[in-house]
């Protein structure tokens, strides 16, 4: 049962949405949350993939860097985040690029061999050194009104503005590195989820690295124990036991600027009012349910969940495949590889070498397997493909998404010692325990336009003074999801400040 008013009804539970009921039923309102799925969560959940094989795995976002330390105190979440003790590991030839986070020796062993000597590993201490201050600086401000151009770029400060926020990022990383692999290692962050040039004068490539080095001040990317379903499950405890309503399997279908919301479930439409609306949908959604065209964004990536009997040997006999393998495993990642991925991609055509990159969550947290899974010594794998748009998979889903596919193991199978597909579990009915996401896939399964999982190309995290970032052209309704200004990944930020764009 529902009322047929509320102070406020959220449109999509996502993570988003979850933190904005949290915040607002806590400070007394009354708060309906309407998601369209079975469950809540959005892209932040984690399933039981292959049947009979016991691993949680987190299906779509998979990492915590955003989320702010005062979202999961100010709500009380029962949420672990543990730091990967390996930062990343990058085949080059016969050896490769590990970046330890407690091991700055270690480290710089491995850039003098990849590298031949000093000078990039040096640089890379100093662009870290700049992007860590940044990031102590800007994350604060994610969860306060926006400040504007000239007051962010006080704040930054002059040269890291300028390396940062004025210069394509793709000319500040040819610049300041020499060696194509630890080129490409910094540039990835730049593209995660991002179908661009990194040297393009967009600088959407720029946004994107920014945010992927500011997460909670620290630029972290963090392992969330018990998966990415532990994070949304907290948060729906948390608006729940502050007196918000959830209800599932109920999809919006129809805004009205005046607070009308109107809903379809299993016992027909139903219409309530707000006093304001939480969209925690893309902009282009809200867009078609306000009845006002249709816009769409594109996505670029291809997501592959596998489960492994074991881990891959490497090339490499002096790196450990746990240390290799526990941080983001870079997979033809190099600066021209990436370029020459986004060219053929552009023109059309799914990479002959998909660039991508690899992590195993169970490495840092076992308790997503199973006690025989784990006995066993079975691994869970997820991949993070890049420059593999939308457009490639419009004309035949099925054919391009089993292309992609062939390709990206291809390119995994050129920079290990043993071809993955060797390594593949099986599940109790003889299938490999793989699966693939495309875009399109997200599309539909996920109600992402386009399958961007950022909703829309990411914006500089400033704007209008006194504004939260949330706001649209209709009083009443408010964004509160990953496409408000300071949204993208996994952070509560669009929800945290939607709600205090109604409560300050």
């Amino acid at each position: 049962m529902f009322r047929s008013r509320y102070d406020v009804v959220i449109a999509g539970g996502g993570h988003n949405g979850l933190v904005a009921a949290a915040y607002l039923a806590r400070a007394g309102r009354r708060v309906l949350v309407l998601e369209r799925l079975d469950h809540v969560g959005g892209l932040a959940v984690s399933a039981q993939a292959f049947p009979g094989v016991e691993a949680r795995l987190s299906r779509y976002s998979y990492l915590v860097s955003l989320l702010p330390a005062k979202v999961v105190a100010d709500l009380g979440l029962k949420v672990e985040l543990r730091r990967r003790r390996y930062a990343s590991y990058t085949p080059a030839g016969d050896t490769g690029l590990l970046v330890d986070n407690e091991d700055a020796g270690r480290t710089a062993a491995s850039f003098a061999r990849v590298t031949g000597g000093t000078a990039d590993l040096e640089a890379w201490r100093r662009f870290y050194a700049m992007t860590a201050e940044v990031a102590e600086r800007i994350a604060p401000t994610l969860l306060e009104p926006l400040m504007d151009r000239a007051a962010m770029r006080d704040l930054v400060g002059g040269h890291a503005w300028r390396e940062l926020f004025e210069r394509p990022i793709g000319e500040v990383v040819d610049e300041w590195f020499a060696n194509d692999t630890v080129r490409g290692v910094v540039l990835t962050d730049a593209l995660i989820g991002t179908f661009a040039d990194p040297s393009d004068r967009s600088l959407l490539a720029n946004r994107c690295l920014l945010y992927h080095v500011i997460g909670d001040g620290t630029g972290d990317w963090n392992v969330p124990v018990g998966g990415m379903g532990a994070v949304s499950g907290g948060l729906a405890d948390a608006a729940r036991a502050a007196g918000a309503e959830i209800l599932t399997g109920a999809e919006v279908v129809v805004v009205d600027p005046s607070g009308e919301v109107t809903f379809r479930d299993e016992g027909g439409e139903h219409t309530v009012r707000g006093e304001r609306i939480l969209a925690n949908v893309p902009p282009a959604v809200l867009t078609r349910l306000l009845g006002a065209g249709d816009l769409t964004p594109e996505g670029a990536q291809l997501k592959v969940n596998m489960v492994l009997s074991r881990l891959p040997r490497l090339r490499d006999a002096e790196v450990d495949p746990v240390a290799a393998f526990s941080g983001t495993f870079h997979i033809n990642e190099g600066r021209d590889q990436l370029a020459e991925a986004y060219a053929q991609a552009s023109a059309g055509r799914i990479p002959h070498l998909p660039p991508a990159e690899v992590y195993c969550h169970s490495l840092t947290d076992p308790s997503i397997l199973g006690a025989d899974l784990r006995a066993a010594g079975v691994q869970t794998m997820t991949l993070f493909g890049l420059h593999m748009p939308a457009r490639l998979f419009r004309e035949d889903p099925a054919g391009a998404r089993e292309a992609a596919l062939r390709a990206t193991l291809a390119s995994v199978d050129r920079v290990l010692a043993e071809p993955i597909e060797d390594c593949l579990l099986r599940a109790p009915d003889g299938s490999l325990c793989l699966e693939v996401k495309t875009p399109i896939d997200l599309e539909k399964e996920a109600g992402l336009p386009g399958g961007h999982i950022f909703h829309r190309d990411l914006s500089w995290p400033y704007g209008e003074p006194g504004k939260w970032g949330v706001e649209t052209a209709f009083e009443r309704i408010l964004l509160c999801g990953a496409g408000a200004r300071r949204g993208g990944g996994v952070s509560g930020i669009p929800g945290h400040n939607a709600a205090m764009a109604l409560l300050t």
